[in-house]
């Protein structure tokens, strides 16, 4: 995630072919390795290939593991303890880019295993706002409650009498996260799922904004841009934040559950809730960012892309209104 940068450089160019700064921190060999594997990424079949393989090596007991962490875990993962991760996050925070705590994990299935999970978020909370470095932290809600209530809400289903105990416990873990975050000024970003769980994962963030939003983005969701119902969403989310007075936090990405959306709607012979391509879904990305320029008073957005050509149109729109680099109500972010 980009950091603000120092005053004097507010109002300076950004060059996106001088990678010098972004890079810095690597050696030549780890430019090699991650070179290597984007160029394998960009091959699904190999992707599917590797990825079965993984797994089959590892249930069979074979020494992989030091291989996987060595290359794919190395270059998407900070650690796999705090020590390790806070190296990371260091060496980063020294070429000016701070990093996300992102504990994001589904729970164990029942209530003591969301509550581990809450106060597993509440710790990265906790550090994060120790840390100059960690200007955020993220969760994912089916972390703290079962999948199973949020698609039955999400449906329009009506609670039972054994739904009523599980929902006031997500209910209160969300909001001891979201008073966490508060309380230490570090927002906290909840993550997009499946469509068929969305709709309550919305309802509830957008709840949560309006109690933590008064005076900064607290709580920020998510929208995955190749859902082909999310711009007008966010035209409603920036009127209620317009009407309601407090501030819209957005993270935006493309999106990370294609197959499972189109396998679903398949199944159930449903209109796919996606595009059917990646240039509509590019399209629906920047029309994002131009709502946001026009908007910038009352949205905090954080632009979740390795995209280039999204990167530089909203560096673009800045620069043409005047608009500084450090303004705080934007985030660039990638893995």
């Amino acid at each position: 995630m980009s950091k603000p940068m120092d005053n004097s450089d507010s109002q300076l160019p950004i060059h996106f072919e001088d990678t010098s700064i972004a890079f810095q921190h690597k050696s030549d060999r780890d430019l090699q390795l991650s070179y290597l594997i984007f160029l394998l990424t960009k091959r699904p079949f190999l992707v599917k290939f590797l990825s079965r393989a993984a797994k089959l090596s590892l249930s069979m007991g074979l020494p992989v593991k030091p291989l996987i962490k060595a290359t794919v875990f190395r270059q998407f993962c900070g650690g796999e303890t705090r020590r390790e991760y806070q190296k990371v996050i260091a060496q980063l925070g020294r070429s000016g880019i701070g990093a996300i705590l992102d504990y994001s994990v589904e729970g164990g299935g029942d209530e003591a295993g969301f509550e581990e999970t809450k106060n597993a978020i509440l710790q990265t909370i906790r550090q994060a706002g120790s840390d100059k470095n960690i200007p955020c932290a993220c969760m994912k809600m089916t972390g703290i409650v079962a999948e199973s209530l949020l698609e039955k809400m999400t449906a329009g289903g009506a609670l039972s009498k054994e739904d009523e105990p599980a929902w006031e416990c997500l209910k209160q873990r969300l909001s001891d996260i979201c008073k966490q975050a508060e309380e230490g000024g570090t927002p906290i970003y909840i993550d997009a799922e499946e469509s068929w769980i969305q709709g309550i994962i919305d309802d509830l963030a957008e709840e949560m904004m309006l109690i933590f939003n008064q005076k900064k983005a607290i709580v920020f969701t998510t929208l995955q841009m190749y859902r082909t119902d999310r711009v007008d969403y966010f035209k409603r989310l920036i009127e209620n934040a317009r009407r309601n007075a407090f501030l819209l936090g957005v993270k935006i990405v493309r999106g990370a559950y294609m197959e499972q959306e189109r396998e679903r709607a398949r199944h159930w012979g449903h209109p796919s809730p996606i595009y059917p391509d990646k240039p509509a879904t590019d399209r629906s990305f920047d029309e994002i960012l131009r709502l946001f320029m026009d908007h910038i008073d009352v949205v905090e957005i954080c632009v979740g892309t390795h995209n280039e050509t999204s990167c530089k149109l909203l560096a673009d729109f800045m620069a043409e209104r005047g608009i500084p680099n450090d303004h705080p109500h934007v985030y660039f972010s990638q893995l």
